[in-house]
């Protein structure tokens, strides 16, 4: 199927190829479930995706702004598809709520940068970059409360702390005024995130040390 312009484009269109792509791997080595709270992951085609005319040097939108643009989505993507996987596979219900809110919020981040993209002619990927495919792959041979620490941890944690640092150094470099409220806007749920992961994190340390101390027959209180 040939690419166009898609100025009409379905907000989910880029959306739903990654997650379709996510689960369809997840599928492939039994490690996923093709629903998510309910709702089966979306059905795409590969190579297709959110490709528009490229933005030329005489157009408004800066070079930096239009990479920034890019480099977003696919993080974007990657992180629907984990929260997505976590949200059907995790084992701990906190886990699993935090999965499905990230899902959430970054589907909504993600649709608003789909719009914004159309709007520019920015050509956005089909699909995350390769490294995060193989660390969704990775991912979703996990299982149990391995799955569930190596999920807060790398994309929980780690990612969000390296989304936060991006996005606050674009806030003060990007020129276009929507692109950098759309950031503005963005960063408070990075921050929540990433504050919901480290809690999870924090707690699931504390029983495991609690657990430890139970089994060596030390007194776990007064």
């Amino acid at each position: 199927m040939k690419t166009t312009t898609l100025r009409a484009l379905p907000l989910v269109a880029a959306l739903a190829l990654s997650s379709g792509w996510a689960f369809g791997q997840a599928a492939a080595t039994g490690t996923g479930s093709s629903m998510t709270g309910g709702r089966a992951a979306p059905a795409a085609q590969p190579g297709a995706g959110t490709r528009n005319a490229e933005t030329r040097k005489d157009d408004q939108l800066a070079r930096g702004d239009r990479k920034f643009i890019q480099d977003v989505a696919g993080g974007g993507m990657f992180e629907v598809q984990a929260a997505q996987l976590a949200a059907s596979k995790a084992s701990s219900p906190d886990v699993k709520t935090f999965a499905s809110k990230l899902a959430d919020d970054h589907q909504q981040a993600n649709n608003e940068l789909v719009q914004m993209a159309n709007a520019k002619k920015v050509e956005l990927p089909a699909a995350p970059p390769r490294a995060k495919r193989s660390a969704i792959v990775k991912l979703g041979k996990k299982s149990g409360a391995a799955f569930d620490k190596a999920f807060i941890a790398d994309v929980g944690i780690k990612d969000h702390e390296k989304d936060i640092a991006k996005f606050e150094k674009a806030s003060k470099d990007v020129k276009d005024a929507q692109l950098k409220a759309w950031i503005d806007k963005t960063l408070p749920h990075l921050r929540e995130h990433l504050a919901m992961a480290q809690k999870i994190q924090g707690g699931a340390k504390a029983d495991g040390a609690a657990m430890g101390h139970t089994a060596t027959g030390k007194k776990t209180g007064g």
